[in-house]
């Protein structure tokens, strides 16, 4: 009989302490704290987040009804509503945005070397933001329509293992392209982007920086081509060309040579057109390499369906960003405790086990392993069968 930690204990073992403390120190998180820790407000958080908690109500409800627990759970203070919701109106948002960084620095080096569909030794990195719906008359600091408040989450996934590397929450308004300033580009690596970030001025500022882009052309974009190189049109590829740009803006921004790549998707019927500075892969790899940028897509969806960042917990800017922060800290955890535990689950299926299983003493690896259950064969009866069938 197992007589161990419970459930959310031995997740949280998987937490390095040594960093988290380092965060809250940068920012003196618990000056002038008594008894509810900055670690108390994020495994509160985090509980709410594996269980799926709608209020704050909620986890107040919840956490007291397992008093006794609260002790080996990490959680020293006392648990209240007031309380907790001071601690994200009042504690900097930063503490766990550094953290989260440090649980996705760990990530990626266990994913470090999965596959993603395509055979490449660079690292692939896929840009794109999505939009949080909010309402205008709780959050008026988030501005984005007359009518309508919202939040931006611009997000920069590692490909392998679909780690999210950098994360910058903004409100509505902010274009897509602004964020591009605020990347250091990796020598080596590529970028695959959507159209909404065609800015070749900031194009070529990667391109100096020894980094490859793949992005999505647009319609009216004003080129002369110089070359033509052969393609094998079974694969869907209609042209490779070497391009110059000839607009009096987008030649200034970007002065050097493009690669242009038209492909017919045949799965949605639709002509693509990506511009490249890396002339040295091939024009199918190209192609695939915007094809795989749909994980990223993948990963909105999924945060938004599995995680608590559509409710909020609290309406200032602080609440929120906390609220984002811990979840995206509890996503990248789960990916590393899949990895550690070499678990065959997805994702989707290790957070439905841990929100039923929270609170049970039960080993870890037995209630996440579903080989457990399926290794099992039934104990032969041992008292005679009285009539033979």
């Amino acid at each position: 009989m197992y007589t161990g930690k419970i459930v959310f204990s031995q997740l949280i073992d998987f937490l390095p302490m040594y960093e988290f403390r380092k965060c809250v120190n940068r920012y003196r998180g618990n000056y002038k704290t008594k008894s509810f820790s900055c670690l108390d407000q994020f495994l509160c958080m985090a509980f709410a987040q594996l269980t799926y908690r709608e209020s704050l109500r909620d986890i107040e409800a919840c956490l007291r009804a397992m008093q006794n627990k609260l002790y080996h759970m990490g959680i020293r203070g006392k648990v209240s509503r007031s309380t907790l919701a001071d601690a994200n109106e009042n504690r900097d948002w930063s503490i766990y945005a550094d953290y989260a960084q440090v649980l996705i620095s760990i990530a990626k080096d266990l994913y470090i070397n999965d596959e993603f569909g395509v055979e490449l030794d660079q690292t692939v990195y896929a840009l794109d933001s999505t939009t949080i719906d909010l309402c205008v008359s709780l959050f008026p600091w988030a501005k984005f329509r007359n009518h309508k408040s919202a939040v931006k989450l611009h997000t920069l996934m590692d490909l392998r293992g679909s780690i999210p590397s950098f994360i910058k929450i903004t409100d509505g308004k902010v274009h897509d392209v602004n964020i591009l300033d605020d990347l250091i580009p990796e020598p080596c690596s590529f970028y695959v982007m959507d159209r909404g970030y065609l800015d070749f001025a900031r194009l070529y500022t990667i391109h100096q920086c020894s980094a490859f882009f793949v992005i999505r052309s647009k319609v009216n974009l004003r080129f002369c081509r110089l070359y033509s190189h052969p393609v094998d049109k079974s694969l869907g590829l209609i042209c490779d060309q070497t391009i110059k740009l000839v607009g009096i803006v987008s030649s200034k921004g970007y002065p050097e040579k493009l690669r242009r790549i038209k492909y017919f998707d045949t799965e949605n019927n639709k002509k693509l057109v990506f511009l490249t500075n890396n002339f040295i892969l091939p024009a199918y790899t190209i192609a695939l390499l915007y094809k795989c940028r749909w994980q990223i897509e993948l990963f909105f969806k999924w945060i938004k369906q599995n995680l608590r960042i559509k409710v909020f917990y609290g309406t200032s800017e602080n609440a929120v960003k906390t609220q984002i922060w811990i979840a995206i800290s509890v996503y990248v955890l789960v990916t590393i405790i899949r990895k550690r535990l070499n678990l065959d689950l997805s994702l989707y299926t290790i957070l439905q086990i841990l929100s039923v299983t929270i609170f049970e003493k039960v080993a870890i690896t037995q209630v996440l392993n579903t080989f457990y259950y399926e290794k099992q064969k039934p104990c032969p009866y041992k008292q005679l069968l009285l009539f033979d069938l």
